[in-house]
């Protein structure tokens, strides 16, 4: 899952937009998108925390930089060391595919931070908040909490591969004020593409895809398509 390999591969499979979201982690972002520069995608940077209530929540950013101070947030309230020989070697990977560094922090780990205030972090710094995988038996707001506050402050739903949306839909009919998205939630190379989400906008990117999520100007998650 090297930056080169995954970008390479994502354009095979005529992806046009992607994020990057490691869980509790930002570092190899930067190389992704260095690799896609002058391709035609666009990386959107992103992460997938895990918070303190054992739920995995999508945050999707505009810009590096914004990615880079919610990093900075969760690095103080992400606790515990990498065991290797447990979880493997966390490496940072540049666009060339040399090692820059690994990261010692147990990333499987959950941060401190209530999923409550994690939205509202993202929220401040700019971010669109999704809770991943809703309907998976672990690791989800659905599964953790048991449901889904109707003051919630999401901006979309994820709804796994294996499930996904015309079927999300039926499963979840109470739920139907949230726009749905699916993802490969890919974790191997050969995943990526293996589902996806269609959307109409002007052009593939961070602001489009939050206009598609409130339905603006035209721009919509095209559910039926996917």
């Amino acid at each position: 899952m090297h930056p080169r390999a995954l970008v390479e591969r994502a354009l095979e499979k005529n992806l046009d937009m992607i994020a990057i979201s490691d869980h509790n982690a930002s570092a190899n972002v930067r190389y992704v998108m260095a690799a896609a520069a002058g391709k035609n995608i666009q990386i959107i940077p992103a992460m997938e925390i895990t918070t303190s209530e054992e739920v995995h929540l999508l945050a999707l950013f505009g810009s590096l930089p914004d990615l880079l101070k919610l990093q900075s947030v969760i690095d103080q309230h992400l606790f515990g060391e990498n065991d290797e020989t447990r979880f493997g070697v966390q490496a940072i990977v540049n666009e060339l595919g040399e090692v820059e560094g690994l990261n010692n922090q147990l990333l499987i780990g959950a941060t401190d931070l209530s999923i409550d205030d994690t939205v509202a972090m993202i929220h401040q710094l700019g971010g669109l908040a999704i809770p991943a995988h809703i309907d998976r038996e672990s690791f989800s707001v659905l599964s953790q909490l048991g449901f889904i506050d109707d003051h919630a402050h999401f901006d979309a739903l994820e709804i796994s591969k294996l499930t996904g949306i015309r079927q999300g839909r039926l499963q979840y009919q109470e739920l139907d004020r949230y726009p749905f998205v699916t993802s490969s939630d890919a974790h191997f190379i050969r995943d990526i593409g293996s589902s996806t989400t269609k959307i109409l906008m002007a052009e593939p990117g961070f602001t489009e895809l939050g206009m598609a999520f409130s339905a603006q100007d035209g721009r919509r998650i095209l559910e039926e398509s996917c």
